[in-house]
């Protein structure tokens, strides 16, 4: 028997030698097929990470604040990009703005917006003009939504806390980068990471919810993170389905729990009649 488990395992190491080896040499071409700017781009994740709230930036107005300013009693969408890319930071913010639209919570009552653009050389001019386009396009009011800028060394600072990693390239004039957006609690710490340019808005919300332990939302929303669980490996909410099935259980009690008890009382209460047979021979 040990014999026939050593041929097994023999069998399977040589089967999957080709194919890890095969994966290893995909993605050293991969790599060494990149342009060099784009070999380091990506986003890690570092969930409960402290920002660093010390760090200033410029608001739109030019003063410089720190991040501490932002971070008060709301939890905060924070979202890495530079006002003057042509193409992908455009996404980002029209899919964030998009996923805020569809759900009931607002911004500066219920969350924070924060924008940071990685480009040192952006001005608080740029920022303001960014701002107006993207509350005219939220329709919801002009609170808590804060457009920022600042210097190479907390722009990296904050960068490198988030794992937010991108780079300039000098051909081109643009930023290679990700495209995600993160929430973090009122605190600062990371709690959720979103990928790509389109969130769902009932994924954001629930992160919303959950970043700030259930202090915004509604009894509906608990009632989803209980049966919904956020995977950090997709940025997305999955279903539970034991909880499903156990919510279902309870609803379906709660349900039938009234009319069972309705029933028995009306069993027990209700008028009783004599046998006739019975009666006869007590006569």
């Amino acid at each position: 028997m040990q014999v026939s488990k050593a041929i097994i395992v023999a069998i399977m190491t040589a089967a999957l030698a080709p194919a890890q080896s095969y994966r290893q040499r995909e993605n050293s071409l991969a790599a060494s097929v990149l342009p060099p700017v784009l070999r380091n781009i990506g986003l890690d994740q570092k969930l409960n990470a402290q920002i660093p709230l010390s760090l200033t930036f410029r608001d739109e107005a030019g003063n410089e604040l720190p991040l501490s300013t932002y971070f008060t009693s709301r939890p905060v969408v924070l979202a890495l990009v530079y006002y003057q890319c042509p193409m992908l930071c455009t996404q980002v913010l029209n899919g964030l703005v998009t996923s805020l639209r569809g759900m009931t919570l607002e911004s500066g009552r219920d969350f924070e917006v924060v924008v940071v653009s990685i480009d040192p050389t952006e001005t608080p001019q740029l920022a303001v003009r960014k701002k107006a386009e993207y509350l005219r396009r939220y329709a919801k009011g002009s609170d808590g939504w804060h457009f920022l800028t600042g210097a190479e060394p907390q722009i990296k600072a904050l960068a490198q806390t988030v794992g937010f990693r991108y780079a300039y390239d000098p051909k081109t004039g643009q930023y290679a980068h990700a495209s995600a957006i993160m929430v973090a609690t009122p605190s600062g710490r990371l709690s959720h990471y979103f990928y790509g340019i389109e969130y769902a808005p009932r994924d954001l919300r629930l992160g919303l919810v959950e970043a700030s332990e259930n202090k915004i939302g509604s009894p509906v929303d608990e009632i989803l993170l209980y049966c919904y669980h956020y995977d950090p490996n997709t940025g997305k909410y999955t279903a539970i389905v034991m909880n499903m099935v156990r919510l279902a259980g309870v609803t379906t009690l709660l349900i039938l729990l009234p009319l069972l008890i309705w029933l028995w009382r009306a069993d027990v209460g209700g008028p009783r009649h004599a046998v006739p047979g019975r009666a006869a021979r007590v006569r």
